[in-house]
């Protein structure tokens, strides 16, 4: 299939909007009935010898869907507004390669970019400002190599990904769990149209109006994934959702690679999970891009901005956990005054942060 008609596109939209009808049941339908217009029109009980749910079969009928799928394909008339279907044109390899993948995505932006050798950077909504410090530099690295940094949009470790890739007008995609319509987090709705003006893209399964929904949020992760070579955990507790997409990165043959922490810090103890469960450990760019020999060598200037600090008792101490001022005089036999000037000097430089009474170790 290349260019479906329109009636085709808009059967396809509104089998997608339908409820329960995921991937596997949407191409049941299509092997069954060679098409979606035919599938969309046939009696009911077709559908039920079929086992599709009863309220996928009632919500066929109903009005606000079919229009749904009408305002899809005006949206498809904009400017850099997409729909993707699997067996269309467009449509990326890696994604389509595997389990589960979405019939239709949903792209505002550079849809070519979906094509390009991506690397996943996800983690922690609730980073530190080291493992989001961590997040920035990784993707601005690998960005300014030329490889797209794929994300989820979401606070914490997702944003300062995405924020990284811009910083060198890198190629970033940010894959939701809303529609293209909607942004969640509301408060990075700015960060979401910086994307899509500097060059990258937004991409959903999603119906373009859909909301948020715990739901959704584990369904992306697969497609974040399969978009993906790989994936870097950065900072993640044990209960996260980005463990979900490092696990679905497994599945599909992608590497999976996750950064150590202290053993002290909670959102160390998902990455040193994956890493016993066979994750690379990931130090440095380089530990990255020696997996992936095909990569350009970094620029000079990138890597000169990757090099390592001068140590510091201070930065030696942060590197294996944050830590108060109290903490910090006591491990250093140091006077809280003299000590107080030093850290300001060394936050003044960049090299640590203080967030919620404690002190990070920052580059």
């Amino acid at each position: 299939m290349n260019t479906p008609s329109l009636a085709e596109l808009q059967a396809r939209l509104l089998l997608n909007s339908l409820p329960h009808i995921g991937p596997q049941r949407f191409l049941q339908l299509l092997a069954h009935y060679g098409d979606a217009v035919t599938a969309c029109r046939s009696p009911a009980a077709g559908w039920r010898a079929l086992n599709m749910p009863e309220p996928a079969i009632a919500a066929r009928q109903e009005p606000e869907l079919h229009a749904v799928a009408e305002r899809a394909t005006r949206w498809q008339e904009q400017d850099d507004c997409h729909i993707l279907l699997h067996d269309g044109d467009g449509y990326p390899g890696l994604l389509g390669e595997t389990a589960g993948a979405p019939p239709v995505i949903f792209v505002q932006g550079n849809v070519q970019l979906l094509q390009q050798p991506q690397l996943a950077i996800i983690g922690s909504r609730h980073a530190s400002p080291a493992g989001e410090r961590l997040a920035f530099e990784f993707a601005r690295t690998m960005a300014a190599s030329g490889c797209c940094i794929t994300s989820g949009l979401a606070l914490g470790i997702d944003s300062a990904a995405h924020r990284g890739a811009l910083a060198v007008s890198g190629p970033t995609l940010a894959v939701v769990g809303t529609g293209l319509l909607r942004t969640y987090p509301a408060r990075n709705r700015q960060l979401q149209a910086q994307i899509v003006a500097e060059g990258g893209a937004m991409v959903s399964e999603l119906p373009l109006d859909t909301g948020p929904h715990a739901s959704h949020f584990p369904r992306r992760n697969r497609i974040i994934s399969g978009l993906s070579l790989g994936v870097l955990v950065v900072e993640a507790g044990v209960a996260s959702g980005s463990l979900i997409t490092a696990r679905y990165a497994a599945e599909q043959g992608r590497d999976v690679f996750a950064i150590p922490g202290s053993v002290h810090y909670p959102g160390s103890k998902g990455c040193h999970q994956l890493i016993r469960e066979g994750a690379i450990l990931v130090e440095t760019v380089q530990d990255i891009l020696e997996q992936w020999q095909h990569w350009q060598q970094l620029p000079p200037s990138v890597t000169a901005d990757i090099a390592e600090y001068e140590p510091h008792p201070v930065t030696d101490l942060l590197r294996g956990q944050p830590l108060n001022t109290e903490d910090l005089a006591m491990l250093l036999d140091a006077d809280i005054s003299e000590l107080l000037t030093e850290l300001t000097n060394l936050e003044i430089d960049g090299r640590i942060r203080q967030h919620g009474g404690q002190w990070f170790f920052m580059a």
